[in-house]
């Protein structure tokens, strides 16, 4: 399995054409994005699937799994960018999961791939399963070992506090 697998072996459109539709008929297929190597070889598929029109105008009556590409304005109902094999290429080539990428968009709202990029990159602190969590670990080193064992710390009341300055989706948290 190659990188390019990684970020789009769940991704599926479900292509049809606008003429079909029209016309009554269904007649789609579903196509894993990972099955083609780049957009060209995608579309040349697609044209194959719908080579009984002469200029089929598709329509992706579904997707699955491509809710981070859908947010970015790179699928829907009758378009698919070029970008998007190499934004899934960018994103195998990073340490980072395609849900990092997409909880900072959750937590910042829709813009370019680039400035999502960097976000993460300059600004994701890691994967904790609950806000107190995060707070105990990003403050733990800061806390002296002799502190003594009568004083109590409110991590609720803390983590509430330390989010003022950082963002959170899914367990992904980034500086804010």
């Amino acid at each position: 399995m190659t990188n390019l697998q990684n970020c789009l072996d769940s991704c599926s459109i479900y292509v049809g054409t606008y003429q079909k539709y029209n016309n009554g008929s269904l007649y789609c297929k579903w196509l894993n994005l990972s099955d083609y190597s780049d957009y060209d070889e995608l579309l040349t598929a697609m044209y194959e699937l719908h080579s009984d029109e002469s200029e089929p105008e598709f329509m992706f009556q579904d997707y699955e799994h491509c809710s981070f590409f859908e947010k970015l304005g790179l699928i829907g109902e009758s378009y698919i960018s070029k970008e998007i094999y190499e934004i899934a290429e960018q994103i195998n080539d990073s340490s980072y999961d395609i849900e990092v990428f997409e909880s900072y968009v959750d937590c910042v709202g829709k813009m370019d791939f680039s400035s999502v990029c960097d976000g993460v990159m300059n600004y994701y602190v890691g994967e904790y399963s609950d806000d107190e969590t995060f707070a105990q670990y990003m403050l733990e080193e800061s806390i002296p070992e002799s502190l003594p064992n009568f004083i109590y710390i409110d991590w609720e009341a803390t983590a509430r506090n330390l989010m003022y300055d950082y963002y959170s989706s899914d367990g992904y948290y980034f500086r804010a």
